[in-house]
């Protein structure tokens, strides 16, 4: 415990966006590597852990240097995934892109029953435990009003993305990687952003926040990274192709 204690004060010690940057390329880097070793399966793998973890990690505001309005994170989890959809698009094809879809949609589904059963279990007495119920009922309730919002987002981006990519590698005949990346990436990220902040935060909460708090904080304000994440994540689409394995 007191390790990870450490580490969470160190990484505190620096300011927000050095800690962001740091993040992102952990991200990008630890797509690669499970590409490698686990060919496809492992960007399958990746996307399920991230979008479970980015729907826990946007509970969480930090500031960022150039909004007035915190920022809402799970920003780099959630746009990371669109680069694995693109990898799987480019490098392997579009079912397999779909596939990954629906295996995200389906980790985070089974999560979210896992984490119903585990909050109804009634608690041992002890302060502790209390403590503990008290806990996982703060992170998890929320989680069905974030996880229909989510899906919704989810499904709706991710498929936008995969056809949108496919439609650009037709229509460029397999050239500019660089722009086919980027232009599905920024607009499936912004589908994604306007659905989910709407969803989540007004339309389905029992105590909606103000169109202001949603518009700065969780659409634009996250969209600024979204497109700084999807220009920084065009050469990990092509450092992919070497990180193919053999027999893929």
């Amino acid at each position: 415990m007191e390790i990870f204690n450490n580490l969470i004060s160190f990484l505190a010690s620096f300011n927000t966006e050095f800690v962001w940057i740091f993040f992102l390329f952990f991200c990008f880097l630890t797509i690669l590597i499970f590409l490698k070793l686990f060919g496809y399966i492992g960007l399958y793998i990746y996307s399920v852990i991230a979008v479970i973890a980015g729907n826990i990690q946007v509970l969480k505001t930090v500031d960022f240097f150039y909004s007035f309005e915190p920022v809402a994170l799970g920003t780099i989890l959630f746009t990371s995934t669109f680069l694995c959809t693109d990898i799987l698009s480019e490098y392997y094809d579009s079912k397999k892109a779909k596939m990954n879809i629906l295996i995200s949609f389906s980790g985070f589904l089974l999560m979210t029953i896992l984490m119903i059963f585990t909050i109804g279990f009634k608690e041992s007495n002890g302060e502790f435990n209390s403590l503990v119920q008290n806990s996982m009922e703060i992170i998890f309730l929320p989680l069905p009003i974030f996880f229909i919002s989510s899906m919704i987002a989810f499904v709706s981006s991710q498929y936008f993305d995969v056809w949108f990519f496919s439609f650009l590698k037709n229509y460029t005949s397999k050239r500019f990687l660089w722009l086919r990346n980027n232009l599905s990436t920024l607009s499936s990220s912004l589908i994604d952003n306007i659905i989910f902040s709407l969803f989540a935060w007004i339309i389905l909460n029992p105590n909606p926040m103000s169109f202001y708090t949603v518009i700065f904080t969780y659409i634009l304000g996250t969209y600024f990274l979204r497109i700084i994440i999807a220009i920084l994540d065009t050469p990990f689409i092509y450092l992919a192709k070497y990180f193919l394995p053999k027999n893929r």
